[in-house]
């Protein structure tokens, strides 16, 4: 296919934003690292060409490979139809999807918060205290700041759906399946978000993708893992 997506197998992770955004806009891709020997060539591009990526996701097409979870979701909002063609548009959607991004790393910081090296059983005692505050202060805190950016729209930038959106609608997804309690009472306080949600899972191309094997359970192997004592 003309379009080559590579992040690891079995799991969501930072490569899920991507196939949302690519699910989204009907393009075909081929999830490498899930086919036969799909890891080896993931590793094998990792060491390939000027423009090399640090880690995974990274995606190959028309002849450049482009790494970098934003950077890869900026390109595909362009080419697709998924960001505003104004600079000052596209710059705010990225903007969004930074700060999606923050949060995003602050959940997985939550069962890594000494290193990502570590097991989580070594840093449990440090998790249970990075992710008291992180229940009580910073859920809140991000979850107040994306309902004031949507309001009473249907998506965060108006009528048409952004990657932002789809950022946003998987942020919530996998901190609902880490912090089932916390999300619920943080949700509570922004229906809007919660109809934001239900609204994305809606779409045609995603309410199918979602129910198809494409989409990798949730697990305890990616950004976010469910641990009970963690959600307080």
């Amino acid at each position: 296919m003309a379009c080559e997506l590579f992040y690891w197998p079995g799991i969501q992770g930072r490569g899920e934003f991507v196939r949302l955004a690519l699910e989204e806009a009907g393009e075909e891709y081929a999830d490498v690292a899930r086919g036969a020997g799909g890891v080896d060539a993931l590793m094998a591009v990792l060491k390939e060409g000027p423009t090399p990526s640090f880690a995974p996701p990274f995606l190959r097409t028309d002849g450049m490979t482009i790494g970098q979870t934003a950077a890869i979701l900026m390109f595909l909002g362009e080419r697709h139809g998924l960001a505003p063609q104004d600079s000052a548009g596209r710059l705010w959607t990225h903007q969004l999807q930074l700060t999606i991004a923050d949060l995003v790393n602050e959940a997985h910081d939550t069962h890594h918060p000494v290193g990502n090296s570590l097991y989580y059983e070594d840093q449990q005692e440090e998790a249970r205290r990075r992710a008291s505050e992180f229940t009580s202060a910073r859920i809140p805190k991000f979850f107040h700041y994306f309902s004031h950016v949507l309001g009473e729209k249907d998506y965060l930038l108006g009528l048409q759906i952004t990657y932002a959106d789809l950022s946003l609608f998987q942020t919530l997804e996998g901190l609902d399946y880490a912090f089932p309690k916390a999300t619920a009472r943080a949700l509570a306080r922004h229906p809007n978000l919660a109809a934001l949600r239900r609204r994305v899972a809606e779409r045609p191309r995603i309410a199918a993708y979602l129910r198809s094997p494409r989409r990798i359970p949730f697990n305890e192997e990616g950004i976010f893992r469910r641990y009970p004592e963690l959600d307080c």
